[in-house]
């Protein structure tokens, strides 16, 4: 796992399987973004049994067979929709393809689970939504900020147990490093990624709408800004909005990509949350200058200053979850409401976004 690449880095936790083997069947198609590594790890730590792949590429699904052997390449994307013993597909394909990829594996008879940001545009999101309830199949987001990071599963749970009261705002912080030359092309194509805050914007929507209890909210401000790469003029290295819920808690997140080099990790990703009885600091990825491991959890309530490194002591509870939700039916590992709505907010900030005019001579 490269800890200084966001987009290869790709947690592994401990095998905690919810189900027997075999009895959930994965498979993958559209291996574009690395993170469909951390997707497959946490579906198969869970239990799922990983059984074929596709992409057009075969460097990428020769390197994706010998990180999981028991993935067999298929000769084309349809050879997986029309195999019965698969019930979900993986996906991490370019930005704007992953609705029509979704769309084709529900109308093939399997839920999807797709990399963020799961479209990039609002009628996309209206196409899944029909599918989804005509076929009641899932259309679920790996947003892996909060549901693959230790701390980010803890701080829900603090927050479940009452340690801070009720949340009345939470302030996201996801800094990225940019690694242009190893970037693929379409990353600096903007009808392609979407948009900053479409993008990585999307897991700080998220975990506004999860942390605060926030069934829907408004854009009230946000700003894209490109002010350091003149030679990607579609690229946004800066974004940030502003939201409030309809429950009355607010949000400010900001997103770039100005990660420092001396950064032992791809990004200080931090969440902080206010609550009517204390807050919590969440350092996702490193605690800088102090320790470059992952998962510290700072909390200060009326009980007195707390702090929590959470690395490998809670786990990655989601993708057992997502796997028991497929066989049965229910919603719990995360609703198909909140995946959507999440979405859409980060859609409505990329739309209404204001863009900041840098003289870059």
């Amino acid at each position: 796992m490269s800890r200084a690449d966001g987009m290869n880095y790709a947690p592994k936790g401990k095998p905690k399987p919810v189900c027997d083997k075999g009895e959930f069947v994965f498979s993958a198609i559209a291996l574009d973004h690395g993170h469909i590594y951390g997707m497959t790890n946490g579906l198969i730590e869970a239990g799922g049994v990983i059984k074929s792949v596709y992409d057009p590429d075969p460097k990428k699904v020769e390197a994706f067979c010998k990180a999981y052997p028991d993935a067999k390449p298929a000769s084309c994307e349809q050879e997986i929709l029309d195999d019965k013993e698969v019930m979900l597909v993986a996906g991490a394909a370019i930005p704007s393809e992953r609705c029509a990829l979704g769309l084709r594996v529900m109308d093939s008879g399997k839920d999807y689970f797709t990399d963020k940001t799961p479209f990039t545009t609002l009628e996309q999101l209206e196409a899944a939504k029909a599918k989804v309830k005509e076929t009641n199949k899932k259309y679920m987001v790996y947003f892996s900020e909060r549901l693959h990071t230790e701390s980010g599963m803890f701080a829900g749970q603090l927050i479940k147990d009452g340690a801070i009261g009720k949340v009345i705002q939470v302030i996201g912080l996801g800094p990225h490093r940019l690694n242009a030359a190893s970037r693929p092309e379409w990353f600096f194509q903007k009808d392609k990624y979407g948009g900053i805050l479409c993008d990585i914007g999307s897991h700080q929507v998220e975990q506004f709408l999860f942390y605060a209890d926030v069934k829907n909210a408004i854009v009230t401000k946000s700003h894209v800004a490109n002010y350091n790469h003149p030679q990607y003029p579609e690229l946004e290295d800066f974004g940030e909005a502003m939201l409030v819920g309809d429950n009355g808690a607010t949000n400010y997140f900001r997103v770039d990509w100005f990660t420092p080099d001396g950064l032992s990790t791809w990004g200080d990703g931090r969440t902080l949350i206010l609550g009517t009885k204390g807050y919590i600091e969440l350092r996702k990825y490193v605690d800088i200058a102090r320790s470059d491991t992952p998962d510290h959890v700072y909390m200060v309530n009326d009980e007195g200053e707390h702090y929590f490194n959470v690395a490998g002591k809670v786990g990655y509870p989601f993708f057992g979850q997502l796997i028991l939700d497929c066989l049965n039916r229910t919603e719990n590992a995360m609703t198909q409401e909140h995946a959507f709505k999440a979405a859409e907010l980060c859609l409505k900030t990329q739309e209404v976004a204001v863009k900041i005019n840098v003289d870059h001579e």
